[in-house]
């Protein structure tokens, strides 16, 4: 009996202090502190998962890509067009399709303080779609051409060429069924990647028919799948009921098998179809553009009608659409589809992040701009004097290199030397009072005084004889 109420007793103490930690306190402004530094000791802030940070050393890339795609565009009759990065989240599931990956399992939403539901845009082509209807682009000439760039947002599991955040270049032929536009924007597409200094690529292309042929060729696939039901991936047996199309480009070994023995499209489109894919592949023999005809290839969104094509660099192995650089096709039913009048399109959309894989693998040099000129101070005086000279160089449009926190007239020569520019300018105390410079020849070591006023035309003068 004695050992039971000393059981008790223990059982009502422990109670009684846990009811004790129980109480909430405060949160005082030193707790919070001691908190935060804690987390910040043992978990370091990160960038999301699936995102990246583009380095200096990395932007010789992206400035490349980002020049030399606008650029080529402009020249074939482009105009830069710039979309919201987040749009209503109807506009992807009727643009892209309720039963795609991207809007299944990728989108990234949230609702606003009204409870309006929105999306981060996955790709270009339904925002700048809704802009063409929305800003009455129907009534300019057509085809209207337009190019984009910049960030996509995709709720996928990362990983080699595939992250959360990822970039593309877009380009957009609205108003036109004619299927020599689809022949030229491949030209255009190919055109791009030449500038990027890649070689080697293939053009994979095919065609997957319309509203009228389409609906007959998915019920031969369904009949064709229904028999191996047993072998499909998981994700292929809920296609199947949903977007059969996207079954050929399952990644799953068995999947795959199944697909390459699959009936295909290009045996079974329609009339129409057939005439406008002849003709497109006679334009890419005329303009000398080879091309792999691929029966597999659907793409992943469901707006694409006839045309569809991708860019894919030589000598890959096997069917993935992680081979690709980029990829499009035509689109004729899409801006009827999201409220405008029927209007047939084509567009394409290249990967960043992929193109600049596949460019350090060909070893493509990108040629980096050295300073024209290296500004070197000595002294207070000298400091001051360099600092409005520094700016008078730049208006008469010199690079010009400085570093200012620096002193000592060794480490900046140093600093000279590594960034390999020919001439640096040095301004003493002497120098700032006598208002001259010294012009130091870098490979040489030798030096001579010239008057501040002349330096300028003395310096265009100098480099230019080194340009001849």
């Amino acid at each position: 009996m004695p050992k039971k109420k000393k059981t008790t007793r223990k059982k009502g103490r422990r109670t009684r202090i846990k009811s004790r930690k129980s109480v909430s306190r405060k949160p005082t402004r030193k707790r919070v502190k001691r908190a935060l530094r804690r987390t910040s000791a043992s978990f370091p802030l990160k960038k999301p998962k699936g995102t990246f940070d583009i380095l200096p050393e990395e932007e010789k890339y992206w400035q490349l890509i980002r020049e030399n795609s606008e650029e080529i565009a402009k020249l074939y009759g482009f105009k830069r067009i710039d979309v919201p990065i987040f749009e209503q989240r109807e506009l992807f599931e009727r643009g892209v399709g309720p039963d795609t990956d991207i809007v299944e399992k990728e989108l990234y939403t949230f609702k606003d303080k009204s409870g309006r539901e929105y999306a981060l845009r996955p790709e270009f082509t339904a925002s700048i779609v809704r802009a063409y209807i929305e800003n009455g682009m129907h009534k300019w000439p057509q085809p209207i051409k337009l190019f984009a760039i910049g960030p996509l947002f995709r709720y996928d599991r990362p990983q080699k060429g595939r992250y959360r955040q990822f970039y593309q270049f877009n380009l957009e032929v609205i108003g036109s069924i004619d299927p020599l536009i689809d022949a030229e924007l491949i030209k255009v597409v190919l055109r791009i990647y030449e500038t990027f200094g890649l070689e080697a690529l293939n053009l994979e292309i095919n065609s997957i028919g319309c509203a009228k042929c389409r609906p007959e060729y998915i019920k031969i696939l369904k009949d064709y799948y229904k028999i191996h039901t047993r072998s499909l991936c998981r994700d292929c047996k809920r296609r199947l009921k949903t977007n059969p199309l996207r079954l050929l480009d399952c990644k799953e070994d068995k999947c795959s098998q199944l697909a390459n023995r699959a009936p295909s499209m290009v045996d079974n489109l329609c009339d129409d179809c057939h005439i406008h894919f002849k003709k497109v592949l006679e334009y890419l023999d005329e303009l000398g553009i080879g091309y792999n005809l691929n029966t597999r290839l659907v793409r992943g969104l469901d707006y694409y009608t006839k045309t569809v094509f991708e860019i894919w660099p030589k000598g890959v192995m096997g069917f993935s659409s992680q081979n690709s650089l980029g990829g499009g096709g035509r689109y004729d039913l899409l801006v009827k589809e999201l409220g405008g009048k029927e209007m047939p399109a084509v567009g394409f959309a290249g990967g960043i992040e992929r193109t600049i894989e596949e460019m350090k693998r060909q070893e493509v040099m990108i040629k980096e701009e050295k300073p024209d000129v290296f500004l070197a101070q000595i002294g207070d005086g000298g400091k001051k004097r360099a600092l409005r000279f520094y700016d008078e160089l730049i208006e008469a449009g010199f690079n010009v290199s400085a570093n200012f926190s620096k002193d000592s007239i060794k480490s900046q020569l140093r600093l000279a030397d590594k960034e390999g520019v020919k001439w640096s300018l040095i301004i003493g105390q002497k120098e700032a009072i006598d208002k001259t410079v010294i012009f130091r020849n870098m490979e040489s070591g030798m030096q001579e005084i010239i008057d501040q006023g002349k330096a300028i035309k003395e310096l265009k003068k100098r480099i230019k004889k080194e340009s001849i």
